[in-house]
């Protein structure tokens, strides 16, 4: 078996869209992504979406599970867009999932790690230390009750081969949070790059343009342009919130990314 790339989006929110680009007036409505990876070695999660709780018909329920977040965050998910179920219709078991790879702990992108059971969880050493500060906690920028469950946690520091083959690697894009990570899949025709939210979208990335909120400016930046040399160098990137480029990419259902550089 090759190894081969999915993705799946797992609902959309609404924010203001200084969120993602600052200084930006109005709302933009962004997709959840979540990704599939098959290896002849094991299957590999990229990150889970929002938390089953918000696609809740009783607005009480959606409301409780964003807590702090509910007033500028406005899901658009319906049951059946959840991780687990979307895995389901693809006929893979959320069972067989042997690594959980999280970018970072943010709400939309670990909602749905509860339903990833037998996974070894797979996260920046600097990033889960980050959580469990009380600077952290009391400034509830992390919801531990999404993300905890008790999974086998691997803390890594820096990047990370998954695989030992250079396949599947983790890349340290710290700036979005203390540490966050990317992830560089290698296809049969090149070379893919999930940047999740170290660079919510192409704009970001060609107008070197911040987001509103950001831990570290200067390191975020940084990111920025180590993206554009990849892409440079004929790598693909998959941007972690662009509307326009999702929209090419996935419907909802699950769709095989291949490899396709930029035009």
């Amino acid at each position: 078996m090759t190894l081969r790339l999915y993705a799946m989006t797992c609902g959309w929110i609404t924010m203001p869209t200084s969120t993602f680009l600052r200084g930006e007036k109005g709302y933009l409505a962004v997709p959840i992504p979540s990704y599939l990876i098959e290896h002849p070695k094991g299957v590999v999660l990229f990150d889970t979406g929002l938390a089953g709780e918000l696609a809740s018909p009783d607005p009480l329920v959606r409301e409780a599970a964003l807590g702090n977040r509910a007033a500028r965050v406005k899901p658009s998910y319906k049951p059946g867009e959840d991780v687990a179920s979307r895995l389901k219709a693809f006929g893979m078991d959320p069972a067989r999932v042997q690594v959980l790879v999280s970018s970072h702990l943010h709400f939309d992108h670990v909602g749905g790690n509860a339903l990833i059971p037998n996974a070894r969880w797979l996260i920046q050493k600097r990033e889960w230390h980050w959580a469990c500060t009380d600077e952290c906690k009391a400034a509830g920028h992390y919801d531990h009750k999404l993300f905890d469950f008790g999974h086998d946690r691997i803390e890594v520091d820096g990047e990370h081969d998954i695989f030992g083959d250079g396949s599947v690697t983790c890349l340290p894009t710290y700036g979005h949070t203390p540490g966050h990570q990317s992830l560089r899949v290698k296809l049969e025709g090149g070379t893919v790059v999930l940047t999740a939210d170290a660079c919510y979208m192409r704009r970001s990335m060609e107008a070197l343009h911040l987001p509103g909120v950001i831990m570290d400016a200067d390191m975020a930046l940084d990111t920025y342009r180590r993206f554009a040399v990849m892409e440079r160098a004929g790598m693909r990137l998959v941007f972690g919130h662009d509307p326009q480029q999702w929209v090419g990419i996935n419907d909802g259902e699950m769709r095989e990314i291949s490899f396709a550089p930029a035009q």
